[in-house]
């Protein structure tokens, strides 16, 4: 739970004689299950004690309800003694403190289930970007993204076909962060990942998430040719509950990758035993067709 700026803790109503403050922050950071170091007593009077915590967040099970277990904590400590009206007071979500028991169980419950509900359907939401100049100038039909959006939509996704991205670096990521920014827990790209300069998809990607799986569907001599990296990859990155997953221009890999990908998805694959399931359906079109050496 983000707690807005709102951190600090009021104890009202309770007697302190020769009372150890240190104590008592040490007794709220291991009921709330913070850091001793991330909550201290800032003010203290002889019925009055303000804490403040050190972060911006907090787990939402290990606040909601411990106002009992904060007291109980509290009564032990030597020099602190309470009374009938003895409170814990906040003005932000650290208020939720003070729920009894019974009712916090409900709301995190509540609370767990509308999480799950969300990222359900995130889940189900797709976003497509075709890269390459030669579709963003309509020198070609962009066969892909038609082809991605059916068949997702067979499988109850809600696709959304964005623009054509320009082969730069900066723009391809622009776009793959703006759709994580808009909630799509799947985003796809075609194109861009082959060994050429103008290759940038797979290093986007990985800008955006540095552990992406990034495996070689066939490799090359670097430096023949046209070809300034080692061979042809795709990519499969995650960052929370989306996934960003680079495929090959060509529509036939495109049909293979996302056959791939959907049977992957379907028997929940982490992004690594993803790509290699994707990585693998496309090798065996090159090492079968092109008679190239594939990579891992």
């Amino acid at each position: 739970m983000q707690l807005l700026g709102k951190t600090e803790l009021w104890i009202e109503n309770i007697v302190l004689r020769d009372a150890n403050l240190t104590e008592i922050g040490n007794a709220m950071a291991d009921v709330l299950k913070l850091g001793r170091e991330e909550i201290f007593v800032t003010d203290a009077s002889e019925n009055h004690v303000a804490l403040d915590i050190l972060r911006t967040e907090v787990e939402a099970e290990n606040v909601y309800g411990k106002k009992n277990e904060i007291l109980e904590r509290l009564a032990s400590i030597q020099g602190v003694s309470l009374t009938d009206s003895t409170m814990i007071h906040s003005e932000g979500i650290l208020g939720f403190i003070s729920l009894d028991e019974g009712t916090a169980r409900d709301v995190l419950s509540r609370t767990d289930s509308m999480v799950s509900e969300i990222v359900g359907k995130l889940r189900m939401r797709c976003m497509v970007f075709p890269t390459g100049e030669e579709v963003r100038m309509n020198l070609i039909r962009d066969t892909n993204s038609p082809y991605i959006e059916e068949r997702l939509e067979e499988e109850g996704y809600e696709v959304k076909i964005g623009p054509a991205l320009k082969d730069d670096i900066d723009s391809i990521f622009g776009a793959l962060n703006n759709a994580l920014d808009e909630g799509y827990g799947l985003v796809i790209t075609t194109g861009g990942v082959g060994a050429e300069s103008k290759d940038r998809t797979v290093e986007a990607l990985l800008r955006l998430d540095p552990t992406a799986a990034t495996p070689y569907i066939t490799k090359y001599h670097k430096g023949t040719g046209r070809h300034e990296k080692e061979g042809v990859r795709i990519a499969v990155g995650a960052l929370g509950p989306s996934l960003f997953v680079a495929l090959p221009g060509p529509n036939d890999e495109v049909r293979l990758g996302l056959k791939a990908l959907i049977s992957g998805l379907s028997r929940g694959l982490d992004k690594h035993d993803l790509a290699l399931e994707i990585a693998n359906a496309l090798r065996s079109k090159y090492v079968g067709a092109h008679g190239l050496s594939g990579g891992a």
